[in-house]
């Protein structure tokens, strides 16, 4: 029997990328996944499909991260189509680099409304459901929010601000929901150039992460023990040491 057979994630932002990897990940394991997305229509169908090519069921559903209504009715359209929800990952992020001094308020209010708020309204959404069924939330952070990029300035600071998010819902939800979140760092999707290169001669294991990597990590929170709650974890290759 498969560790999340009979279980349901939803996994925010997972119609590619790093998101779609996560949801393919907990699907292989034996769960139901529901995925949102917001713009990128053509690629969450193919991603339901392959999802379903796994054995489980799956469904996309349209959601703006930025609109809270959108949030709550997403959670309960996902619970509603599994009869319950065992797993929340808060993977949809927004990115950006922009000199500090340069950042408009406009830019610093969005980068929060995707990065903090709405993890934040997820996870508040979907406690009844994961209090049920004693139920796990993931958030995805980043090495960002546990070193000061300076050309990143508002992405690090929603990133810290996910991070305390995670510590305060875990002691908050306990003990019927653990609360986790994993913090990668330079991860590509086969980008190539002297950019990626640079950190990887950088980073200690001497290679760039992959979606794999973060995918990993995850399936441990959601498939270790529930009693492992509050903890940020690098996958980052040492990156951030």
């Amino acid at each position: 029997m498969k560790p999340l057979q009979g279980k349901a994630a939803l996994v925010t932002g997972a119609a590619k990328r790093i998101g779609r990897a996560l949801a393919l990940s907990l699907a292989e394991a034996g769960a139901d996944v529901a995925i949102t997305y917001r713009s990128s229509e053509v690629e969450a169908r193919q991603t339901v499909s392959d999802l379903e090519a796994l054995g489980v069921h799956a469904v996309a559903i349209p959601v703006d991260l930025c609109d809270p209504a959108q949030i709550r009715s997403g959670v309960d359209t996902a619970a509603a189509r599994f009869g319950r929800l065992d797993i929340l990952v808060n993977n949809a992020g927004r990115y950006e680099t922009a000199a500090l001094e340069s950042i408009t308020v406009e830019q610093w209010d969005a980068m929060f409304d995707t990065n903090a708020r709405g993890p934040f309204l997820a996870a508040q959404a979907a406690h009844p459901w994961l209090k049920a069924e004693h139920g796990r939330i993931i958030n995805i952070g980043s090495l960002g929010g546990m070193h000061p990029w300076s050309t990143h300035g508002h992405y690090s600071t929603s990133k810290a601000a996910l991070h305390m998010l995670t510590r305060t819902m875990s002691r908050a939800f306990a003990p019927e929901i653990s609360v986790n979140c994993v913090a990668p760092g330079m991860i590509v999707n086969g980008e190539v150039g002297a950019e990626y290169e640079s950190f990887a001669r950088r980073t200690p294991m001497q290679r760039n992460g992959t979606a794999q990597d973060v995918a990993a990590a995850v399936l441990f929170f959601a498939t270790g023990p529930h009693f492992i709650t509050g903890q940020i974890l690098s996958v980052d290759g040492g990156l951030g040491l």
